[in-house]
């Protein structure tokens, strides 16, 4: 579950954004730096902290932009804006074939298992996953916020953008792996 602290920028902006964005952003800018550079100290290697630079690169962007246009509409789509970043940055990591969720699995799988198949297929399952669901997100906040839906439907549905794959996340190279070996025994047996 050390994925999910890679989302406390994120869940800072949520928190303090809701009432001042521009705070909001400086906010999560702040804690995704600190983050970032305590990974580092502990020699994190770049590719387990895709997320957390692009979370980076998103609250610079966003503070900027909040500071410069405090009167934005952007604001009012800020939780769709940043899970939308969330989304294409976890599909660019799959279109280069750098699933995301693989740097932050070798922070704790043996580096034998590293180059895998089934290592590698499982994390390129988990990024999708995570990408469908930083999408719907985005989209579903999109429309919350587009036909006055309220608070309790965005909280609902950023809740649900992010339990839904942190439990697949949980249960699926569990599964994923079972399966495998289970394919290597019956060949065996064959």
């Amino acid at each position: 579950m050390n994925y999910l602290r890679g989302f406390i920028p994120w869940i800072v902006f949520a928190a303090v954004g809701s009432e001042h964005w521009q705070w909001g952003a400086v906010a999560a800018l702040a804690a995704g730096a600190w983050l970032f550079s305590i990974d580092r100290k502990r020699g994190a290697a770049g590719d387990s902290l895709i997320l957390e630079q692009s979370t980076i690169a998103f609250f610079a962007l966003l503070s900027v932009v909040a500071f410069a246009a405090p009167d934005s509409g952007l604001r009012e789509y800020g939780g769709a804006l940043a899970t939308g970043w969330l989304a294409l940055t976890a599909w660019a990591t799959l279109a280069v074939r750098r699933p995301f969720t693989t740097g932050i699995a070798k922070r704790q799988a043996p580096r034998e298992v590293w180059n895998n198949p089934v290592f590698l297929r499982i994390n390129a399952v988990l990024t999708a996953a995570w990408a469908a669901a930083f999408t719907a997100t985005a989209v579903g906040l999109a429309v919350v916020h587009a036909e006055s839906l309220g608070s309790t439907a965005a909280i609902a549905v950023q809740v649900a953008g992010f339990a839904v794959p942190a439990l697949f996340t949980a249960k699926y190279p569990e599964r994923a792996q079972r399966a495998a070996q289970a394919g290597k025994v019956t060949a065996i047996t064959q």
